[in-house]
């Protein structure tokens, strides 16, 4: 065959292919109203999801970003609990390429940005957070079909609604993206990414005949591709490159390259959701022509993984050929949040390492749907009436259950209880039923069902059967009366006829067979006694359960008033002054000394006066007085705080210390040892704190106090942990309102407990905020409680980020001598960590002596705290796990992959759980309205 016949078939083909595959692209505009349209740039096809999704309302964009149709509307959500699912048909046991992407727009009055859960099936895909309305976010997974459909679902909002903007399936060729993991890990993809692109624009169909989106290098998001190493250069052919491997990368993205002339290549890149294991691949095409002498040899230097990086790569040699393409694979590696990578040139080499093209996908888990009897056996009720099963579903138990099921824990989930009282179900109660045999409650009453009872001799864990007012018929079966866990029976206002099973009258099991004029007892005499007898047990039940009703009033009675009595103490010992009255109402301390340690006491003033030596000695200033040091008769060392505004502000803020500290203990907090109200002072008694407040060792200059990271880290941690506690672990949550480094209080052992709480206020469990005048301090005020008067957590996630930023810098919030007057540290550290300088950011001190991935892992969570918009800053919860994985870095304790003894690799998790990483703590007791700490 002559090689233009070859280049002529190879054409056909690659146009043949390319028209197969796009006529089995699913493309869905989400709340789009207009009929099928074809993109011009792409001639992609996209169907509105008008007539596929019933739910959620058309949403108009405002201000989309770019010219394309599919997004000028949105599909926005109720957040009402329910999942809502687009089913996509699949063909089992191929692998496909699935693509939701969100664009919000501008934000309109009153709204905030959206944070919610995507779902792929019951596999949690991604928490998506919008924090930019120009931008559009994509999120991608790779997955081989288990069954004929696959179910995307969004659902469970923390912040505004769910909402989405499209939803793309590709279907993949052959052995395209296999791994040995699949039956057990989808691929969610992490990074694709084209280096030497020659502008900003992707690279997609039909350049990428399966519609990849291959992302410009030359987009530098915060954090993104940036640290690129002195000496990169860009280089492109026009040449045709072979691709005809595993994976297919488009020739147009394998035209362009970086090459590191000074003998290294390098980048670094956040992954999102990680440590974790991941595949990853590297696509390497030489793409300039070598002299006679001249090689190009180089190895992966960073990160060190022995098996890949001790390896010798020869683009030319290992791809037989230049303009050839050759895919290193790296099928199970572990990595970093912060992934820096680096080739490095060999000695022997003449020219510096390259890189095409580069594509990383993090394993993700795959989680158990519904066991698959039960959910065709409720399935089966869908053809029953139009109203118990709403469309867009999804999976009957996961990630939310169905509104008319409960479903057990179990792995997989099972369905423990079906209520479909009084919906209109029609016709014969479904065979499949008696598959169920996890089922404890089947209430089916108030409906028009026909037909005689089915099978259910298999349903052994059965407990209550309502149905009752439908047009059943038929006789009872006799393994009715035998079901070992059968409890209550009710079929009253029905057809059934013939005798009741004996086992049926039992006194174990509550039955009810009124208006069921064919069906008669076998016994009647025998029936009569039983009725005697449970009349006669249920006049005593009866008894009893009016004697414990009077009990029960009466204790009630009793706490209520014992706890009046104590609400009347409280007052009393707030008001009072110049007597001895105590705000506890229910304890005290005698002659100076300290009953119980944990609850605030009252201290007479003399013992006061006796253990500071008359106030001599004062330590520092708080929210409203002067701190003195103090140590009691048993050598107890003190912080005594005295309050100097005697207004009604400062007896409010002396009111609101004393009744925050005395209910809540945690190891991360001050504690209140005892109070004073006497001669007109307020004061408040604290445990001493030997080393001081944060601030001091951050901006002193004493050599004695300077911190290492590590010890920055911890103190953090620390903090975080306090107002985590303060804003999950109290009912109900506590908005601290002034963290700041000199309310964060070192002990002995250098651990942090966050103090002062002159300005904390309660929340309102059915508010979002509090209305409340703005307070503060300059440098950690949130701006969006300033400008609105709206208090929430968020103000104090604001203020921590602030923190963080000190911590990183050793800098202060506001110094118009580093940032100038119109700056302080939060618009500083933004300017520089968008242009990926972490360097210019770090403390001095710290140079040289950290890892810079532990600095950028605190610096990503601070920048996101000290987001504009308080919709758009983590959770407490969210930074701890950031500043532990910082921690993890620092220390290189990083979970590693676990090899089985065959020498088989397996993805896992490298993160704890939500709680066992932050709220390792005994059973909750909200009786005091505060979880108990983690002691």
């Amino acid at each position: 065959m002559s090689l233009f016949s070859l280049f002529l078939f190879t054409l056909l083909f690659l146009i043949s292919h390319t028209t197969s595959q796009l006529q089995e692209f699913i493309s869905i505009d989400c709340g789009g109203t207009t009929s099928n349209y074809t993109d011009i740039s792409t001639g992609i096809t996209w169907i509105s999801d008008s007539e596929i999704m019933k739910n959620g309302e058309t949403v108009k964009v405002k201000n989309p970003n770019g010219n394309k149709v599919q997004y000028e509307k949105r599909r926005d959500f109720p957040t009402d609990g329910r999942k809502y699912c687009y089913t996509l048909e699949t063909e089992e046991r191929r692998r496909y390429l699935v693509r939701a992407s969100f664009q919000y727009g501008s934000l309109e009055n009153g709204d905030t940005y959206p944070q919610f859960q995507l779902f792929l099936d019951a596999t949690k895909w991604a928490t998506v957070s919008i924090y930019d309305d120009s931008r559009v976010y994509v999120k991608e997974m790779i997955f081989r079909a288990g069954s004929s459909s696959v179910d995307v679902c969004v659902c469970c909002a923390t912040t505004g609604s769910p909402f989405i903007s499209t939803l793309e399936l590709r279907p993949l060729n052959l052995s395209m993206y296999a791994t040995d993991f699949e039956d057990d890990f989808f691929l969610k993809v992490a990074a694709r990414i084209n280096f030497g692109a020659p502008t900003e624009d992707a690279v997609r169909y039909p350049e990428d005949p399966y519609d990849r989106i291959w992302e410009s290098d030359l987009v530098k998001r915060q954090n993104y591709l940036v640290g690129v190493a002195t000496g990169t250069e860009r280089i492109s052919t026009t040449r045709s490159i072979g691709i005809d491997t595993r994976e297919y990368p488009p020739v147009k993205v394998m035209q362009t390259a970086v090459v590191g002339t000074k003998g290294l290549l390098s980048y670094r890149l956040n992954l999102e959701d990680f440590p974790a294991n991941a595949r990853a691949y590297a696509y390497l095409a030489e793409i300039e022509d070598l002299g006679q002498n001249e090689t190009r040899k180089f190895k992966l230097e960073q990160p060190y993984i022995p098996d890949y990086s001790n390896a010798v790569v020869n683009i030319a040699e290992n791809a037989n050929g230049s303009y050839t393409l050759y895919e290193p694979s790296y099928m199970n590696v572990s990595l970093e949040f912060v992934l820096s990578f680096s080739f490095k040139r060999t000695r022997d080499s003449t020219r510096g390492p390259l890189l095409n093209a580069m594509e990383i996908s993090k394993y993700q888990e795959i989680a158990s749907k519904t066991f698959k009897q039960d959910s065709n056996s409720v399935s089966a009720f869908a053809s029953l009436s139009d109203e118990i099963i709403p469309k867009n579903e999804g999976d009957p138990c996961v990630p939310t259950p169905w509104e008319w099921v409960n479903c057990s824990t179990a792995t997989p989930p099972r369905i423990t209880k079906i209520n479909l009282s009084r919906r209109n179900v029609t016709g014969e109660i479904p065979q499949e039923l008696n598959n169920m045999e996890a089922l404890e409650e089947l209430w089916l009453d108030g409906n028009s069902l026909t037909g005689n009872l089915p099978d259910l001799s298999n349903l052994i864990n059965l407990k209550i059967v309502h149905l009752e007012n439908n047009q059943l018929s038929g006789s009872l079966p006799p393994y009715l009366g035998s079901l070992p866990s059968l409890q209550a029976l009710y079929i009253q206002n029905n057809s059934f006829i013939g005798e009741i099973p004996a086992g049926l009258m039992s006194s174990k099991i509550t039955f009810n067979y009124d208006y069921n004029p064919e069906l008669h007892r076998k016994n009647k005499k025998h029936f009569q006694l039983i009725i005697g007898v449970s009349i006669g047990v249920l006049v005593i039940l009866l008894v009893l359960f009016i004697g414990s009703l009077l009990l029960l009033h009466y204790l009630r009675r009793t706490a209520s008033q014992k706890k009046s009595d104590e609400k009347a103490l409280l007052c009393l010992g707030i008001r009072g002054r110049g007597n001895n009255k105590h705000l506890t109402g229910y304890s005290f301390g005698r002659d100076g000394n300290l009953m119980d340690e944990g609850t605030a006491y009252y201290i007479n003033l003399s013992d006061l006066r006796e253990a500071t030596d008359n106030f001599s000695k004062k330590i520092g200033k708080g929210s409203f007085g002067s701190v003195y040091y103090g140590k009691m008769k048993d050598g107890k060392e003190i912080a005594v705080k005295t309050m100097t505004d005697p207004s009604s502000h400062g007896n409010h803020q002396f009111v609101t210390e004393v009744a925050l500290l005395s209910r809540i203990h945690h190891r991360n907090l001050v504690p209140l040892i005892g109070y004073c109200e006497e001669e007109y002072q307020h004061i408040l008694v604290y445990e001493y704190m030997h080393n001081g407040t944060l601030r001091d060792h951050i901006h002193e200059c004493s050599s004695q106090k300077q911190l290492d990271w590590i010890i920055r880290l911890r103190i953090a941690e620390d903090s975080a942990k306090g107002l985590e506690y303060l804003h999950t672990g109290c009912n109900p949550s506590i908005i601290h309102r002034d963290v700041k480094t000199s309310n964060i209080l070192l002990d002995i052992n250098m651990r942090a407990k966050v103090s002062d709480f002159g300005l904390s206020r309660l929340a309102e469990e059915d508010l979002t905020h509090i209305s409340s005048v703005a307070r503060g301090t300059v440098g950690y005020l949130d701006p969006e409680y300033y400008a609105n008067q709206q208090l929430t957590e968020k103000s104090d996630v604001y203020s921590f980020g602030v923190v963080l930023l000190e911590l990183i810098s050793g800098k202060k919030p506001v110094s118009p001598e580093d940032y100038g007057p119109e700056m302080n540290i939060v618009h500083w550290a933004r300017s520089l960590i968008r242009k990926g300088d972490i360097i210019s950011i770090m403390d001095p001190l710290l140079i040289g002596n950290v890892k810079t991935e532990s600095i950028w892992r605190v610096a990503e969570i601070a920048m996101q705290c000290v987001e504009p918009h308080g919709a758009s800053r983590p959770r407490m919860q969210e930074v701890i796990l950031a500043i532990q994985d910082a921690s993890k870095i620092e220390k290189g304790t990083e979970s590693q992959m676990k090899v089985s003894s065959s020498g088989d690799s397996k993805p896992q998790s490298s993160r704890k759980t939500l709680l066992t990483s932050f709220l390792e703590i005994e059973s909750p007791d909200l009786s005091n309205g505060c979880l108990p700490s983690a002691r």
